[in-house]
């Protein structure tokens, strides 16, 4: 049955999904900020795409998702050295700075592909997976040639949504019966915790030194983890709830230590102290236009709110509400997700599902941590048990 499960196609997980907003290649990074805000998605897809060209009339080659951008990449950005005293400047920089250079991290896939074969994309490194909506008509606006802030979410007269590991993962909690017992084992026992990858830095290290940490995490959509000086997990910095930050975080990261620095982003906006701790450090490294910049965009905040309705929503809820743009009701905060070794996988799945991430911090019983469990594991798991079974 497992077997035959693996056969359907993956239009079936793509029923109801929004079509994705999408930002031109050509676009700018300020642009892409700009597209952020206004539309509240928590991500936006970046096309590379020429619709002037009579000889691409059918051809979708090109018309091609070549990645997407979320706040957390323009929060990264902005960390560097050079744009930390050039704010402005860095975003005028291309989009194209922000996306990762693996091609193979967004791929496209028809809709009458099989489960199986999206699958065995992730397990090649796809972390996000361009379906083609099937729909019967086409109502919505036509692209706007070279119009990098195009609404329109038609590419060669068709519309596209992602196909998450989370949507996968959520579709075979749906039918774990068939995957029984390999499912209610232990994750110790399945070898699905990675031991020796794993993202983390102590307490007291400058968050600066998690920077790379942070953008592997988005791109592997796990997390940071924080440790006390006894290798106890205390909390994390995650790209999710980083995602519903303003760009200014960047000078968080770059002025404030790991511990204060998930204190500056928990939900409910950053307290005032450590706000004036990083204008004050920022003076000292004479990146005043950054305080410029941090200034303005709290005005901005103070005086306006927006809600967001992401197209996929696939770093959990974002920015609702005043506070800075903060929510303390919606941002998830960052206590960490923890399971235990012996816990089951279909334990850990409920878990993560529940939490709206696609990881989880495996730790000792005393709280030290020792690994970590993600989707992609679990899904070379139930691929290994199709395998098996035929």
């Amino acid at each position: 049955m497992a077997v035959s499960l693996f056969a359907h196609e993956v239009s079936d997980l793509c029923l109801g999904k929004p079509a994705l907003r999408s930002l031109s290649f050509t676009a700018t990074v300020g642009e892409a900020l700009s597209a952020l805000k206004k539309l509240g998605d928590s991500c936006i897809s970046v096309w590379s795409c020429d619709h002037s060209k009579s000889s691409c009339i059918g051809d979708e080659s090109c018309c091609r998702c070549v990645g997407k951008v979320c706040m957390v990449d323009v929060i990264c950005f902005l960390c560097k050295e050079d744009n930390l005293s050039s704010p402005l400047t860095a975003l005028q920089a291309p989009v194209s700075d922000l996306i990762p250079k693996d091609t193979t991290l967004v791929r496209h896939l028809e809709p009458n592909a099989s489960l199986v074969e999206a699958i065995d994309l992730i397990l090649e490194g796809a972390q996000n997976l361009v379906i083609p909506i099937q729909t019967k008509n086409s109502t919505r606006k036509k692209p706007l040639i070279n119009n990098p802030l195009s609404d329109s979410t038609l590419h060669k007269n068709r519309e596209y949504c992602w196909l998450t590991q989370e949507d996968i993962i959520r579709y075979l909690l749906n039918c774990i019966g068939l995957f029984c017992p390999t499912a209610i084992n232990p994750i110790n026992a399945l070898k699905v915790i990675d031991f020796d990858d794993i993202p983390v830095v102590h307490y007291d290290d400058p968050a600066s030194s998690a920077l790379t940490l942070i953008s592997n995490s988005l791109v592997h959509q796990t997390s940071v983890a924080i440790v006390d000086v006894e290798g106890k997990l205390i909390g994390e910095i995650s790209p999710f709830t980083l995602n519903s930050c303003e760009e200014t975080t960047a000078a968080a990261i770059a002025t404030l230590s790991a511990g204060d620095l998930m204190a500056y982003i928990d939900g409910g906006g950053p307290p005032e102290d450590l706000v004036q701790l990083v204008k004050e450090r920022l003076e000292e490294r004479s990146y005043g236009a950054f305080v410029e910049l941090m200034e303005e965009e709290s005005t901005i905040s103070s005086s306006s709110s927006f809600c967001s309705c992401s197209s996929d929503d696939e770093f959990g809820p974002v920015r609702s509400g005043k506070l800075g743009s903060y929510s303390a009701r919606l941002v998830r905060r960052s206590e960490a997700i923890v399971c235990y070794p012996w816990s089951s996988m279909v334990a850990v799945m409920i878990q993560a599902l529940a939490h709206r991430v696609s990881y989880v911090w495996v730790v000792e019983e005393d709280g030290t941590l020792s690994g970590i469990v993600t989707f992609a594991g679990m899904l070379k798991v139930f691929r290994e048990h199709v395998k098996s079974m035929g």
